[in-house]
């Protein structure tokens, strides 16, 4: 469907779908479950939304075992729990459809501009009410204002509690909007920052994208520990053949690597397994920066005593060989 309809937009970057496998793990990092209230503020083909439906239907079969209550918790998580906003009409029909051929939770997908036209209220039944989000997802258009860190911003300062993750292009994270991140931490904190495989949206765009997860309505104090995790090989190998039948294969642990991410921003280091510590650290920010998002494990440069040793070994090779080869030119000048 995609496809058929052609959006222009997608040649600006504005509209890339997120793949299914990201999306979730966007819905995990936010911990989505049957209780929680999801929201996006660039909805698309609502991928993000189904992926959290998914979610909270398999966590309510998982936790009621009474077959009408578990009939009447379903009802409500697809009329009450999910709202999304896309602003393009051919967009928003798009997530209409999707919606409905994955369960129809499309109750409150709106065709309205989430940065100007949202006031935070319910579309549909409950118009007059406000939409409880306590969980945020999004991968926003990358050439709106501060790479699409407006939307993180609008939504995050419209929520009272709860968990956000957003994929988004790193250089948001590295200077490029500061004015929006510094006014971020003033409110929330930043608990990860995941660097992506740069192929992530191989055939739709070539950009390095990082996964920022959130603690809604917590400032970040310049001691919070964040995680930074660099997810380059995420286990998965990806072509963009059009013949092929499957250009996604899962070539190293894709599904254990996904696992552990998950587990290694909710618990941290102890989770670390198939990830090194070259892969994964913890260290502070400065919330008055907002471009220090995206860091890597230091590397360590002291020398160790095997570093002294292989050092002065080759100096010694060096300076007997020097003194052989004086000698040599002497005796040839005999």
């Amino acid at each position: 469907m995609y496809g058929w309809l052609g959006f222009n937009q997608d040649k600006l970057n504005d509209v890339v779908l997120t793949p299914f496998y990201v999306s979730n793990l966007l819905v995990k990092l936010a911990r989505v479950n049957k209780d929680s209230y999801v929201w996006d503020f660039a909805t698309g083909s609502a991928g993000l939304l189904v992926a959290a439906m998914n979610e909270m239907l398999i966590d309510a079969k998982n936790h009621i075992t009474s077959p009408e209550e578990l009939t009447q918790k379903e009802i409500k998580i697809k009329a009450e729990q999910l709202l999304g906003l896309e602003v393009l009409s051919e967009v928003y029909m798009l997530a209409i459809l999707n919606m409905i051929l994955m369960g129809d939770g499309s109750s409150n997908i709106l065709n309205k501009n989430s940065l100007t036209d949202f006031d935070g209220n319910y579309g549909f039944g409950k118009r007059n009410s406000k939409f409880p989000a306590d969980a945020f997802i999004l991968n926003p258009p990358y050439s709106a204002n501060g790479n699409g860190m407006n939307f993180v911003e609008k939504a995050l300062d419209m929520m009272n509690k709860g968990y956000a993750a957003i994929i988004i292009q790193n250089s948001a994270g590295s200077g490029k909007a500061t004015e929006y991140t510094k006014r971020i931490l003033n409110t929330h904190t930043l608990l990860a920052s995941i660097k992506m495989p740069i192929d992530i949206f191989i055939g739709k765009a070539s950009v390095q994208t990082n996964i920022y997860v959130f603690k809604v309505n917590e400032k970040h104090h310049k001691e919070e520990m964040v995680k930074f995790i660099d997810f380059s090989n995420d286990g998965y190998s990806r072509t963009n053949r059009k013949k092929s039948s499957n250009n996604l294969k899962d070539t190293n642990q894709a599904k254990e690597r996904y696992d552990e991410l998950i587990n290694l921003v909710r618990f941290g280091k102890s989770k670390l397994n198939i990830f090194t510590e070259k892969e994964y650290h913890e260290a502070t920010i400065d919330p008055n920066s907002g471009a220090d998002w995206n860091q890597s494990t230091p590397i360590d440069s002291k020398p160790t005593l095997q570093d002294f040793k292989k050092t002065i070994s080759e100096y010694l090779v060096w300076e007997v060989t020097s003194i052989i080869k004086n000698q040599n030119e002497n005796n040839l000048g005999k």
